[in-house]
């Protein structure tokens, strides 16, 4: 194959092999400029689960410690998107609070899975699409064992259900707190509560269990008060504290907080579930103990704050009551109570992303758009250098399996008439040399025989003399160099791209570098932001370089390999051949 048809062969693939290394599909939506990485830790190091946990509402505290782009976003937040790691599946999520001003949310996201003791499950928040409208959806946050999720954020005080159930309270008459846990919690004097009137939804069924669970700051620690309780068919089940510690209690079945002491002032996770028998009580999603029991069906009001004559009243703050009608596994409890606090362990904030010019955001949008006029120079220098040197060891390649398969008929056809001891027979020259035209063997062959012809009498006895035997040898010699410079021709091209590569990409580094200091001098910024971008792209040019002297030295190796390979067998065959023709014309 000719360089000129190759080379049109590599340009026509180039458009192919850019298509097939572009990550199409990681970005959602061109319509949205920016995106948050959120991860999940479910290591030992972060929330530890034991258990996958599978459609969990998870929070993410947004704020300026880990989101610094408010500015980029609606200020209404309406054009925020949650969305699947691989960027095809939008994720059910809602707002308990967007505060632009003091740049601070409260973004509730249904995760679809958070497998168990590891970090590898990813979400996406996409922001930054002014003419996006509102897409959150609180119920849908929630899946369908979720029967009941009081948030206590609204303002006035009528607190709802988030959930798609609508077990709203009936009776509220605690005080709503804009500045509690999350969002807005509820205060309690004592004798306030919030009441839930009785569902199909909100009930205790032996069958599929319950979960209860809220977050509670209490200002003295009480004799003994009431969290959570439901009460029906003459039986109650409650969520309490006694004597500072947690207490679930369940007829006259009952399971205290075994070690640690619930301080004051201080917010703590409590929950329970019911379900398989038997009923279990956790404090900061810590098992603390359960009890063996039968599970009665229970339905009736779920009361928040004062409940019974027998319990002092609950004085403190209660925020995110949530009611399952299903017994949710450990992990379940526990992944709620490690990122729902201040201190989420499960939560991890990762990489901010900007969409660039082909629709998908990466660090390498980035970097070209920081690159200097010098640093481009440099990087269309080092391609073109690369798209010659593929030329060059593609085509040489091509030459080199010729050259060897031609080689191997000449020698087979070359052996068979040895055998006949006329293969130094100037006569049937012509016939081998018809049989592979492009052997490098079959070249100095004919060059051989071409001088034994000039050199043998026109008849009687044939007897050649040294120096006609080391004139052939000369000549066919003569042949094999100059077949040598024919294989390490364009060679030279590699070793430019091997030593020229990697320094013309260090001068565009080095000038990148210095060209970035300088606009920090004349501009008086100095941050990390204003360096990095600067850096980041200078260095692509070194990485340029590289990626053009790396290939070629592999190449280079390999097909110098190949040549000192064919040059040496075919100087074996001239030693055999003179030596033939010396033994035979003697």
């Amino acid at each position: 194959m000719k360089l000129r048809s190759l080379f049109a062969s590599l340009l026509l693939c180039l458009p192919v092999l850019a298509l097939a290394s572009d990550d199409a599909g990681s970005w959602w939506n061109e319509d949205w400029q920016y995106r948050k990485q959120i991860g999940f830790d479910a290591t030992p190091a972060g929330a530890d689960l034991a258990e996958s946990v599978t459609d969990a509402p998870v929070l993410l505290r947004l704020s300026t410690a880990n989101f610094n782009y408010f500015g980029d976003a609606k200020p209404d937040g309406t054009d925020f998107r949650a969305v699947s790691a691989d960027g095809k599946n939008p994720l059910k999520f809602h707002f308990e609070k967007y505060d632009s001003a003091n740049q601070m949310a409260f973004l509730w996201v249904r995760v679809p899975q958070i497998t168990a003791a590891a970090a590898t499950d990813k979400i996406h928040v996409y922001y930054g699409n002014p003419d996006a409208d509102g897409a959150g959806e609180v119920g849908g946050t929630y899946d369908p064992g979720t029967a009941l999720v009081l948030h206590f954020s609204e303002a006035d005080g009528k607190f709802k259900d988030a959930t798609s159930y609508a077990n709203n309270p009936s009776v509220a008459d605690a005080e709503a707190n804009p500045a509690s846990l999350i969002a807005g919690g509820a205060k309690f004097n004592g004798a306030q509560k919030v009441t839930v009137p009785g569902s199909t939804s909100l009930r205790l069924v032996p069958g599929s269990g319950m979960t209860a669970s809220a977050w509670v700051k209490f200002d003295t620690a009480p004799a003994r008060a009431t969290i959570l309780a439901m009460e029906g068919q003459g039986q109650a089940l409650t969520l309490g504290i006694e004597a500072g510690r947690a207490q679930l209690r369940l007829g006259s079945v009952s399971v205290n907080q075994t070690s640690g002491i619930l301080e004051n002032g201080t917010w703590h996770h409590l929950a329970m579930t019911a379900g398989g028998g038997r009923v279990t009580l956790y404090v900061d999603g810590v098992s603390m103990g359960e009890v063996s029991t039968s599970l009665p069906e229970l339905a009736g009001t779920l009361t928040v704050g004062a409940y019974a004559s027998g319990s002092d009243g609950f004085v403190g703050e209660i925020d995110e009551v949530n009611v399952s009608k299903v017994a949710r596994s450990a992990s379940w409890v526990r992944a709620a109570a490690r990122s729902q606090g201040m201190a989420a362990m499960l939560v991890t904030f990762g990489s901010d992303d900007q969409r660039d010019s082909g629709g998908h955001g990466s660090y390498f949008g980035t970097i070209a758009k920081n690159l200097t006029v010098d640093s481009w120079a440099v990087i269309f220098i080092c391609f073109g250098m690369l798209v010659l040197a593929v030329i060059v060891m593609v085509g040489k390649a091509i030459y080199l399996n010729a050259i060897e398969k031609q080689n191997r008929l000449f020698l087979a056809a070359y052996d068979a008439e040895k055998t006949k001891e006329d293969a130094l027979d100037p006569r049937i020259r012509m016939d081998l040399g018809t049989v592979t035209p492009a052997s490098t063997l079959g070249g100095v062959y004919a060059k051989g025989m071409d001088e034994l012809s000039k050199r043998l009498p026109p008849a009687g006895h044939m007897v050649l003399a040294h120096q006609s035997t080391e004139a052939i040898r000369a000549a066919m010699e003569a042949t094999v160099t100059r077949q040598g410079q024919k294989h390490s021709a364009h060679m030279v091209v590699l070793t430019i791209a091997i030593s020229g590569g990697p320094f013309l990409g260090l001068l565009g580094t080095v000038v990148g570098v210095m060209i970035t200091f300088a606009a920090i001098a004349a501009s008086g910024e100095v941050n990390v932001n204003a360096i990095a971008p600067g850096v980041a792209a200078a260095l692509a040019a070194t990485v340029a370089g590289l990626a053009v002297a790396i290939p070629s030295l592999f190449g280079y190796n390999w097909l110098n390999l190949r040549i000192k390979a064919v040059s040496a067998d075919t100087r074996v065959f001239v030693d055999e051949v003179v030596a033939r023709i010396a033994e035979k014309y003697r």
